[in-house]
């Protein structure tokens, strides 16, 4: 017998005179020299690849038709998978496996164990998710606001903590507390007089500590694991799309970026913590998938397992796990089967059940933002609702080209060598200019929770302040009331907000920590819609006669939520710049609870996707995928198929001086195997038909004669 080294051929009839039934080749086995078993094919395997090696006739097995490699086990490092071999090689592994099945008890339960290892796996990808999710929340939370002052009684309590349970709890013109038990910096140092001195000390160690911070995150990437910067969701984008890209998902990474993510988000850098969940998720399943072979040793099949922890990420991050998915099944996944769905779904349902059992947030939901208010909103608001969908288009076009022009520069001159200089002083220019205003002092998360907030009949702080303002049962502030000063000078500092976040983040992202795009472009656009449903509300009030106004604003009620139009203002924002669409809008409302807010999402989404495309084609991911060089071929993309085959593919010069090509359709079984015989080239070009030629792609030999063999063997057994 001659020895097969992990190779599927057919042997003649004469090397195999007896029949035997079929079993196929282990691709993970070692050289074997016969193959034999006693066990026969039961008719429920007709799904799996299946070639009959003792029954084939001489002269395929004499031309090399069916000699077909079917394993390669490892990738070398920024290399493409294959993923017709890595299914292929799936499928026979399960194959044997259902073979085995009917020789013991051990075998059945392994075949069992391998049929709920992908749950399993998905299980811990998602427990694992949480929780790190989790930890990275209250962290960031408390280290956020040591910038600011430190709880002296118990110092790992952040500030909202700290004054939970005082008798003497304040709050200023923005909501932040303020209580005997919270020490700010110059009361740590003993200064406990207001004053210039006060402040400037205030000053000087909010700068001090955000420097601290975004040194320490950078020194951390550019040391111990580089691939921990950025988001990380167009390389997950071009990982799933069958791009390997070592290390990147390894533990180093995960470790780093959480770490990284806490200090980075707490130096006060615009830029936000939730898209990394996406990068961290997918480490985590990276590393579960090791545990079961099915899934760490074939590259395809851990592409599932990728796929379920990008919807944990996202469900983890905002509390979204419908959300999740259809952004995983959007934005992310390039192989999404059916089962995928399921698991993914389970995957993100875990995420977010872990978070709500931790409670980061302290508000007893798993979500950030939630809103207890179900205002109706008015046929006429959808003018301003669409008019922010333009803004967020127009925003997300900027955004892209001022931000890969600024990247490419980084990328092609001296800057990019010195990173750690470019964060430290990104990190002194930002604290500088952000300290003095207090909406931008803030979190971006803290501030979004504010302006997507309705007033309240205890909120003294200078967005609700209306004078004459009503309260609807006894909780809810109506508008129905001229603004007073406070919201005049609210508007002003929201509007210097606007312009500092907007400037600051073009030059954030992309430096080397870890940073995400979502929350700042959901800030700018809670901003820009918080300011804009002001306007629209004092325009109801002060003309209820208008035609827009006249039938739903003149009875004495509230026809305007300036916090609404905050909400679709974040989304529309956010969908100009990720150009995403569907699963936006379930992450919107998942991440806020507004249910009866659906369309005014709907239509500020779509209407910037519109406008955004009119400008850019593609969305921030897709343009850093670009405009970093990774070969990701998008699925939802259309081509025109314009070039000829023999533009592109030239004969050998010995052969002869006819292109050898298939066409997509009409050419029979037969056509192919004789192709095969006549020529002896790896690949082969695929036209549309012989009436036009025109390239649409490449089919390699080793495929074409994998689904020979396959013809084949379905063919004999039909006979």
């Amino acid at each position: 017998m001659n020895k097969e080294y992990n190779t599927v051929r057919i042997t003649s009839s004469s090397e195999a005179p007896d029949e035997q039934p079929f079993l196929p080749i282990n691709p993970f086995a070692e050289p074997i020299t016969a193959m034999s078993t006693t066990n026969p094919v039961r008719p429920g395997d007709d799904d799996m690849i299946d070639i009959d090696f003792q029954n084939a006739t001489t002269d395929r097995s004499s031309n090399g038709v069916m000699n077909v490699d079917l394993v390669n086990t490892h990738y070398d490092d920024f290399q493409t998978i294959d993923w017709l071999k890595d299914l292929m090689r799936d499928r026979f592994r399960h194959r044997l496996l259902r073979a085995k099945s009917y020789q013991s008890l051990f075998n059945k339960l392994l075949m069992y164990h391998d049929a709920w290892s992908g749950w399993l796996c998905v299980l811990l990808v998602g427990l694992s998710a949480g929780v790190i999710a989790a930890v990275i929340d209250i962290g960031t939370n408390w280290i956020s606001h040591l910038k600011q002052g430190i709880c002296l009684n118990a110092f790992w309590l952040n500030r909202e903590q700290c004054c939970w349970a005082s008798r003497e709890l304040q709050y200023d013109n923005v909501n932040s507390e303020e209580c005997p038990e919270w020490f700010t910096w110059p009361q740590v140092f003993g200064t406990y007089r207001k004053g210039p001195g006060e402040y400037l000390l205030s000053y000087i160690m909010y700068i001090f500590w955000s420097t601290i911070f975004a040194t320490f995150a950078v020194l951390l990437v550019k040391v111990f694991a580089p691939y921990a910067c950025g988001s990380g969701i167009p390389e997950i984008k071009t990982i799933l799309g069958g791009f390997i890209i070592r290390g990147y998902l390894g533990k180093w990474t995960l470790l780093i970026k959480s770490i990284g993510m806490m200090c980075a988000t707490s130096a006060g850098l615009i830029l936000g913590k939730e898209g990394p969940f996406v990068h961290i998720a997918c480490c985590c399943g990276n590393i579960f998938s090791y545990l079961f072979p099915k899934y760490g040793r074939n590259e395809a099949k851990k592409r599932e397992i990728l796929s379920a922890a990008a919807a944990a990420g996202v469900s983890v991050a905002f509390g979204a796990p419908i959300g999740g998915v259809l952004f995983s099944l959007e934005e992310v996944s390039y192989y999404f089967p059916y089962k995928t769905l399921w698991r993914s779904f389970f995957c993100a349902m875990v995420g977010a059940l872990v978070v709500r059992s931790i409670n980061p947030y302290g508000n007893g939901h798993d979500i950030q933002f939630s809103i207890d208010y179900s205002v109706p909103w008015s046929s006429f608001e959808l003018l301003p609702f669409i008019l922010l969908g333009i803004l967020g288009g127009l925003w997300g076009a900027f955004f892209i080209k001022t931000n890969v022009w600024w990247c490419r520069f980084r990328k092609n001159s001296r800057l990019g060598q010195y990173t750690i200089i470019e964060v430290v002083c990104l990190a002194i220019i930002t604290a500088t200019i952000i300290y003095p205003n207090p909406y931008t002092r803030m979190s971006m998360s803290e501030l979004i929770k504010r302006l997507v907030s309705q007033c309240r009949v205890e909120d003294m702080i200078d967005l609700c302040d209306y004078p004459s303002a009503q309260f609807h049962n006894g909780k809810i502030k109506g508008s129905i009331g001229l603004a007073g000063s406070g919201v005049h000078q609210a508007i002003w500092k929201l509007f210097f907000a606007l312009i500092v976040q907007v400037i600051l983040v073009t030059f954030t992202i992309g430096v080397k920590v870890p940073s995400g795009l979502i929350i700042p472009s959901m800030s700018i656009g809670a901003i820009t819609g918080r300011i804009i449903g002001i306007i629209t509300e004092q325009l109801a009030i002060q003309n209820p006669s208008f035609i827009l106004f006249r039938h739903d604003c003149s009875k004495d009620e509230n026809c305007v939520t300036p916090a609404l139009y905050a909400i679709v203002g974040a989304c529309a924002f956010l969908g100009g710049v990720s150009k995403m669409t569907v699963s936006l809008v379930v992450i919107m409302f998942e991440l806020t609870g507004g249910l009866n807010y659906i369309v005014p999402l709907m239509a500020a989404a779509m209407t910037a996707k519109w406008i955004g495309d009119g400008f850019v084609r593609g969305g921030i991911y897709d343009a850093h995928i670009e405009l970093n060089g990774y070969p990701f071929l998008d699925n939802k993309e259309e081509f025109n198929f314009t070039t000829s085959a023999a533009d592109v593919v030239r004969p050998r010069p010995e052969q002869s001086l006819l292109l050898a090509y298939l066409t997509q359709s009409g050419m029979t079984f037969l056509e192919v195997e004789n192709l095969l015989k006549e020529t002896t080239h790896t690949s082969y070009p695929v036209v549309i038909s012989r009436d036009q030629p025109y390239l649409v792609g490449q089919i390699l030999r080793r495929d074409l004669q994998i689904a020979l063999s396959m013809y084949f063997y379905e063919l004999k057994k039909t006979l």
